[in-house]
């Protein structure tokens, strides 16, 4: 590699004198002004780009929200998608309160009382902590039902779900 000496006396007198001419005090350096970048994302330029949850509004505009969806009720067990998925909550749970002072999914999901109320009882592992001890009561990391199991609604779809369950991948690798 060759060396050019007017590089490095540039590189050093830079080093060397602005910290000199700022220490200085008659006069302050000039403010280095940059342009700001452009918007980097890997959809592109969000300032030209329309969100798709937002039904191809500009975000620059108001948007009336879409009608509240409607949970459905219909008290049946619906199938799951993959193995040790969360079942999801057949009914209604408006106004139930799940708190650190209630948890109103117990009282019909309890091992004790699920057969007098003909609810499924909740799982032994809800049960157990996690060194794999039984408990009398729901352990306290599976007390808040509403962070696995979800109700379901009317709604439509806001993105597309190309979900496909292991039995429909397995099918379609044998019939290849």
């Amino acid at each position: 590699m060759r060396w050019t000496l007017k590089p490095l006396v540039l590189l050093l007198a830079s080093l060397v004198l602005a910290p000199l001419l700022t220490a200085c005090g008659d006069r302050e350096p000039e403010p280095v002004i940059v342009a700001p970048a452009a918007p980097i994302s890997a959809r592109g330029n969000p300032a030209q780009d329309i969100d798709a949850m937002r039904r191809h509004v500009p975000i620059t505009s108001e948007i009336t929200p879409l009608p509240m969806a409607t949970v459905e009720n219909f008290d049946m067990t619906r199938a799951r998608a993959y193995p040790m998925q969360p079942p999801t909550i057949p009914h209604s749970i408006d106004g139930y309160q799940v708190d650190l002072n209630s948890n109103r999914c117990m009282l019909c999901h309890a091992r004790s009382t699920a057969a007098q109320f003909q609810a499924p009882p909740v799982s032994v592992t809800h049960y157990m902590d996690r060194d794999d001890q039984f408990l009398a009561e729901v352990s306290p990391r599976r007390y808040f039902c509403v962070q696995c199991h979800v109700t379901q609604t009317d709604a439509k779809p806001l993105v597309a779900n190309g979900f496909r369950d292991i039995d429909e991948v397995l099918r379609a690798e044998r019939a290849q």
